[in-house]
């Protein structure tokens, strides 16, 4: 629900500040900044990826300016694992101040240090590890193995003299996960005893009943679907998805296939878990994208990224025949993600294409070829039940998952006035174990497009949809300044808009009447003329052909 924005107070001494800036609403952008005696911790440092209605946009930040001017008090950023919608806003936040220590578990660092050697930024890094506790200042820290669908992830524990807080990141309970390295709910006991204040849990799946199925589930599917597969198979998932790559390897090598990787961030990101051993290559397995185009169609996978329907991505490019593998009759496509919400539609049309090529498409609503890395609703009241927090926040969500989630809350005996449901930027104060919502900050979106960051505003995304949804009219003419009268024009040019340039012989005769009334009326500047010229144009269109075109008049004086 829309909250009101206000400041909050001055921060006391001793008191333990919380604000969200992002993950509040939105599947992404996760980031968490808490404050204690002038100094700062940030959990995470996210992206939102973009949706069809902000088009042109690559990626979209967390608002930093309630931290802008005081990076120097922040004394470090504990990264929860490695998905973008965790670490990939890192690089623009270091570039802000490019020493602020990082800490994260070995494979988290190690794929933030990959993302950052691309934008040049050597970064401060401590690896840490479950069972484990650092000292950041005022802020001590311990860190709590967690399982999701990457490895190494980790909850932390953050103790303050205001209390303890625990927050997820993103976490599930699977009992017989891949790597064997579950949820340690024996750490999660020890904190319940101990107290915690306050909770910040994943919220994503708190809508779904029950429990999230193994992953181990999934492997065999996959094996059979490529046992029945005719030609090639190509297998979507997120390029951090290591588990899931791990099964695509295994269920390779059973159908005597070989798999390339396919895409940077594929490549990238595969090679450091391989290196780390959390992705164990069977021999002979892997091989070179060129290479695999020359195997027999039956002897190969391909690996690739796009199960979001990324336009730019692999698998989007593969359904518009813009990519080296092109894709055909008897080929096999699986779709080895779920959907995040709002990229429907993108998805679909994607699956759409490839079907149209000829492919046999797998996904999650036809076979069992993805389990989500959040915790559902069943294993969410264990926690509430096992920790017993005097207060929560839901975050990593949407509206109706944090409800969600604080309603489980409630259930479990969390008294509702200690819940809290809010939007990005709100601000909870907290002294000995009480917590209170004390503000509203103003945050906003902030867009990367290309090589400018936060340069793009919502009104310059507005005019971008109606240049793509309703084109463009542009009128070009030159008049005497004092009359009114046109001298030259008006010449008028469109563009998705009307193909027939006679569609606008009678709009002309309307921009001339209208001109000389506003000189008559007392117009004499360049600025008002054009005016007239928009508003004649735009109420026209609209009137006859219930369009709204991005109207350009150029006005020259003569």
């Amino acid at each position: 629900m829309p909250q009101d924005v206000y400041d909050p107070p001055a921060l006391a001494p001793g008191t333990l500040r919380v604000i969200p800036l992002g993950g509040l609403g939105e599947i992404g952008r996760n980031m968490t900044v808490y404050e204690i005696d002038g100094k700062l911790l940030i959990v995470d440092v996210g992206v939102l990826f973009p949706e069809e209605h902000q088009p042109g946009v690559d990626l979209i930040l967390p608002d930093f300016t309630p931290i802008r001017d005081r990076l120097d008090d922040v004394v470090g950023v504990v990264l929860t694992h490695g998905h973008e919608d965790h670490i990939g806003a890192v690089p623009y936040l270091l570039k802000l101040r490019q020493d602020v220590p990082l800490l994260g578990s070995e494979l988290t660092l190690a794929l933030i240090q990959a993302k950052l050697k691309e934008h040049r930024i050597q970064p401060v890094s401590h690896v840490v590890r479950e069972g484990g506790t650092e000292r950041m200042g005022p802020f001590e820290l311990e860190f709590v193995a967690v399982n999701h669908s990457i490895p190494d992830a980790l909850a932390v524990a953050i103790r303050t003299k205001a209390g303890l807080v625990l927050h997820t990141g993103d976490f599930k309970m699977d009992q017989l996960p891949l790597d064997e390295r579950i949820t340690d709910l024996r750490a999660f006991a020890r904190l319940g005893e101990e107290g915690v204040d306050l909770f910040l849990p994943d919220s994503t799946n708190a809508d779904v009943p029950g429990f999230t199925a193994l992953e181990r589930d999934i492997g065999p599917v996959i094996e059979g679907v490529m046992a029945k597969a005719r030609r090639r198979v190509i297998v979507a998932s997120f390029s951090s998805h290591v588990h899931r790559v791990q099964q695509v390897l295994d269920a390779a090598a059973a159908n005597g296939r070989q798999v390339a990787l396919i895409g940077r961030s594929m490549v990238r990101n595969m090679g450091i878990a391989a290196e780390l051993g959390y992705l164990r290559v069977p021999d002979g397995i892997l091989i070179d994208s060129k290479k695999a185009m020359n195997l027999p169609d039956d002897e190969v996978v391909f690996m690739s990224t796009g199960s979001q329907g990324e336009p730019m991505a692999v698998l989007a490019r593969m359904a518009n025949l813009d990519h080296q593998i092109e894709i055909g009759e008897g080929d096999t496509v699986i779709l080895a993600s779920s959907l995040i919400p709002g990229n429907e539609n993108a998805v679909y049309r994607v699956i759409n294409g490839l079907m149209k090529l000829g492919a046999k498409v797998v996904h999650k609503g036809n076979a069992k070829v993805h389990v989500s890395g959040h915790a559902a609703a069943g294993e969410l009241l264990y926690c509430y039940n096992i920790l017993q927090p005097t207060n929560v926040l839901p975050v990593h969500g949407e509206t109706r998952h944090l409800t969600a989630n604080a309603a489980l809350a409630i259930e479990t005996g969390v008294p509702a006035a200690n819940t809290f449901i809010g939007e990005n930027g709100l601000v909870i104060d907290m002294t000995d174990g009480v917590a209170d919502v004390v503000g509203q900050l103003d945050l906003g979106y902030v867009y990367v497009d290309g090589s400018t960051v936060g340069e793009i505003t919502d009104a310059d995304l507005k005019d971008r949809r109606i240049l793509s949804e309703e084109g463009f009219i542009s009128i070009f003419l030159a008049i005497d300044k004092q009359t009114g009268r046109v001298i030259v024009g008006p010449e008028i040019q469109a563009r998705g808009f009307a193909e027939d340039a006679e569609i606008f012989d009678d709009i002309r005769p309307k921009i001339l009447q209208a001109l000389s009334e506003a000189a008559a009326n007392g117009t004499r500047d360049q600025h008002g003329y054009t005016q007239v010229v928009r508003r004649t144009v735009g109420r026209w269109v609209n009137t006859k052909h219930r369009r709204r075109p991005m109207i350009i008049p150029v006005v020259i004086e003569a």
